[in-house]
């Protein structure tokens, strides 16, 4: 571990200037200088400020949701309960304390279900007009009637779904499309409109038997920029992955990185510019990004090969337009004498990796001295109505989320739900799951890596633990997003909702 790191990163930031292009800057990529914390808060729209108060009042979509699939799970018994499945993670801090430690988490309220009856309107407008009206939960009254309408029509179409009553789902869906809208004002209906266009592709796709979707990747960085600027999870992934990174190469003069799913690779300048001012002096860094585009790739590398140029580090970049779980260990040009870094940051997207069994195995023969994973605390795994429940009380909480932080007319709101989350939606519920994809998905790659012989969880450390803190101060309290450190990881969520969660592993076999 290496001494001092915390004051080695902080005694750098002071001295970093933004660099002109874009994509470059630094207030963007995501520097937690007290300088830019401050333009980031002064930065938001007064607008926003003033309606934040409302936006809060009436972003409690989550709580009901999380009530209503609990109701579901109770109405339709379980065949097989997995008490570790992770569709979703609570954060377990009092309401006062936006941080604490926790060495253990409740499972997923929302296990493994599978429907043994057809679950009709009554059954969730009984369970919708007494929690409305037994004041159980106070955000419950503030959803308005026609969002909570439009969340009993969803669940009764992904019931139908799941039991493969594609006729009345269809006709269910044509009524939401037609009600639900992804600019109105409510968090309930953005959400109905984005899974019911979503689960329109479902339908689509089991009628006609494909499931291919076409990505531009561009607009899906662009937009995976947009949320990184407005919200601290993406920040919360670069700095405590680049701490843990930095703790590994301590002392090492030949590093290699590898980024599973590079993108714009935003998240490396800022542990450029530390391992650059390093006391013992910079190290050779070799970095291999893998991505779908080779043209994007290439465009990512030249903008990271000038940065370390100018910086005065040696450095060399090598793209692999492939998934990783589709290459072999000779495609991965690592030298004799190199520490090696992996980095994981998953997503929804798409399937950045390929098959997650051969992942694995090509990890296993690395052998790496690092790996720093964040995971969504989301399942792919299950049936699609795992799937739905997970991600319904999941992207609820992303919803509320932004809705407590943006307008709801913000453009910047609006392109990251359309960009971005529903994007994400869709591939959970049109594109994943075993039956489609022909093979099963890991629940939670933390767990299966904590299975393995090959791998030991390297705590995250008290450094990662303020680099993420300070992120979170960009945030002023009453945006709701919560920190909690256990387990040897470090989870941020929003309210009592975790949504990523970071660890770190290294290989037995590490060089």
């Amino acid at each position: 571990m290496m001494k001092g790191g915390f004051e080695v990163v902080h005694a750098t930031l002071d001295m970093i200037q933004p660099h002109r292009e874009p994509i470059w800057d630094f207030a963007s990529v995501g520097f937690p200088t007290t300088s830019v914390a401050a333009a980031a808060v002064s930065s938001i729209p007064r607008q926003n400020l003033e309606n934040r108060c409302i936006n809060l009042e009436r972003n409690e979509l989550s709580d009901w949701v999380e009530q209503v699939t609990k109701k579901l799970i109770d109405d339709l018994p379980a065949q097989n309960t997995d008490t570790d499945d992770h569709h979703s993670r609570t954060l377990q801090a009092p309401a006062d304390i936006p941080m604490l430690c926790e060495d253990s988490f409740p499972p997923s309220l929302l296990g493994d279900f599978r429907p043994r009856k057809t679950v009709t309107s009554s059954d969730f407008d009984e369970l919708q007009w007494s929690n409305v009206n037994g004041g159980n939960d106070r955000g419950l009254s503030r959803l308005d009637e026609q969002g909570l309408s439009l969340i009993t029509l969803l669940l009764e179409c992904a019931v139908a779904i799941s039991i493969d009553n594609l006729g009345e789902a269809h006709r269910m869906l044509l009524e939401l499309t037609q009600m639900a809208s992804p600019y109105a004002l409510s968090c309930a209906e953005r959400v109905v409109a984005y899974f019911a266009k979503a689960m329109s592709s479902r339908v689509i796709n089991s009628w006609l038997g494909i499931c291919s979707p076409l990505i531009n990747y561009k607009t899906v960085h662009c937009a995976f920029q947009a949320f990184n600027n407005v919200s601290p999870f993406i920040k919360f992934a670069h700095f405590t992955s680049n701490q843990a990174i930095l703790e590994a190469f301590h002392r090492r003069d030949r590093v290699h990185i590898i980024d599973l799913d590079i993108m714009q690779g935003l998240q490396w300048p800022a542990l450029f510019h530390i391992l650059a001012t390093r006391m013992e002096g910079p190290p050779h860094v070799t970095m291999t990004g893998m991505g779908s585009s080779m043209e994007l790739l290439t465009e990512t590398g030249k903008q990271l090969s000038n940065f370390a140029k100018r910086l005065g580090m040696s450095f060399e970049f090598h793209p692999i337009a492939k998934k990783f779980g589709e290459i072999d260990i000779t495609m991965v040009r690592l030298r004799r004498g190199e520490t090696l870094a992996i980095h994981w940051l998953q997503h929804s997207l798409y399937d950045a990796t390929g098959p997650d069994w051969t992942t694995m195995r090509l990890m296993e023969q690395l052998g790496p001295r690092i790996i720093t994973l964040v995971e969504q605390d989301l399942s792919h795994g299950g049936s699609f109505l795992d799937r739905f429940v997970g991600s319904l009380h999941y992207y609820s909480t992303m919803f509320d989320s932004l809705g407590a932080y943006l307008a709801a007319d913000d453009p910047n709101r609006h392109h990251i739900e359309h960009c971005l989350l529903y994007r994400e939606i869709n591939n959970i519920l049109a594109i994943g799951g075993p039956a489609r994809s022909g093979e099963d998905k890991m629940k939670q790659w933390r767990s299966e890596l904590a299975a393995r012989n090959s791998f030991v969880q390297v705590p995250m450390s008290s450094n990662s633990m303020a680099q993420a803190q300070l992120i979170l101060n960009m945030f002023p309290p009453a945006h709701g997003y919560r920190l909690v450190q256990g387990d040897g990881t470090l989870r941020l969520g929003w309210k009592d909702t975790s949504l990523f969660t970071a660890s770190a592993w290294t290989s037995h076999i590490s060089r």
